[in-house]
């Protein structure tokens, strides 16, 4: 147990449905630090491997659960307090997981008892996007509130961690002596994962006082993505050249295969990932979060052309 974290879950069980993914491992974390009993449900249970030494003896459980067969949810949701819907994906039939499928999850929960459920949505979700992920988005948010009027749903922007796979992806970029920036005049506003995770507990202990509820997560600072990426360069102390791609160029690129960036990608990308302030924020839940700046240097040394190695040390 982290010192200092109140146990304010402590004994209530609650199910994380796709809970091994990068925030799911995060927020077990936090749960099981506040006294919660988690059972990971998830398409890969072996990967909930991974959380099980994070918590004592018999608190953490893992269940094989498919969210477009019903009868596995009926299993993994029966008999616990709570239940955390992280399931999402950019690919495959958008509308089964993150649409009907999220409705199912939250229906199937109320008919199980259960007695409070956060859904993670994203900011972007738009029932009217040309984009079947911000749209299925929106449509799984509308479906949960169907089925759990009392639900509470997270919108966060883009996660970043020690481990993750959006910092890492750019400071991996950063050692190619050319760097293109796809959207670079884009905003982002990036949120630490454990921050997220330490909003999504908050709702959790105290659910009545956020129940029916939406809120959009996102960190301190706005930064457009060539400014992201001018700060990921600098943290790694390599020095590419950095080239903005114009939009034609960038639409281009997006259309072929194998390329780092798929069409929808870069339309969820343009269009940002920014709070619009028209409801309440992280702050709203009890979190102060923490900027981006207070990590990079830390992070990013592994990605430096000689890792920790490479660091000059001051002699008298």
């Amino acid at each position: 147990m982290t010192i200092g974290k109140v146990r304010d879950l402590d004994g209530k069980l609650v199910a994380l449905v796709g809970g091994t993914g990068f925030f799911g491992r995060h927020l077990a974390q936090e749960l099981l630090d506040r006294g919660a009993r988690l059972r990971i449900a998830s398409r890969h249970p072996e990967k909930s491997f991974k959380v099980k030494p994070l918590g004592n003896l018999g608190q953490v459980q893992s269940v094989a659960v498919d969210v477009t067969k019903p009868h596995t949810l009926e299993v993994a949701l029966t008999g616990v307090d709570a239940v955390v819907n992280l399931v999402g994906a950019f690919g495959g039939n958008l509308d089964a997981v993150q649409g009907k499928g999220a409705g199912q999850i939250a229906a199937i929960a109320h008919a199980r008892g259960v007695t409070s459920f956060v859904h993670i949505s994203a900011i972007g979700a738009d029932a009217a996007s040309p984009v079947a992920y911000a749209r299925t988005k929106a449509e799984g948010e509308t479906a949960v509130l169907a089925a759990f009027p009392t639900a509470v749903v997270l919108r966060p922007s883009v996660l970043f961690g020690m481990d993750d796979k959006f910092l890492t992806l750019f400071a991996g970029f950063t050692a190619l002596p050319v760097l293109p920036v796809f959207a670079p005049d884009a905003l982002l506003q990036p949120l630490d994962v454990d921050d997220a995770a330490e909003a999504v507990a908050n709702v959790l202990a105290d659910p009545a006082a956020h129940a029916g509820l939406t809120y959009e997560l996102g960190g301190p600072e706005v930064l457009s993505v060539l400014d992201l990426n001018q700060r990921i360069a600098r943290a790694t102390e390599r020095t590419p050249i950095i080239v903005p791609l114009p939009d034609p160029l960038a639409a281009l690129i997006a259309a072929m295969p194998l390329t780092p960036i798929s069409r929808d990608q870069l339309a969820l990308l343009r269009q940002g990932n920014v709070a619009s302030e028209s409801l309440p924020g992280i702050r709203a839940l009890g979190v102060q979060p923490r900027p981006l700046g207070l990590f990079l240097d830390r992070w990013l040394v592994t990605y430096r052309k000689h890792g920790r190695f490479g660091v000059k040390t001051r002699t008298a």
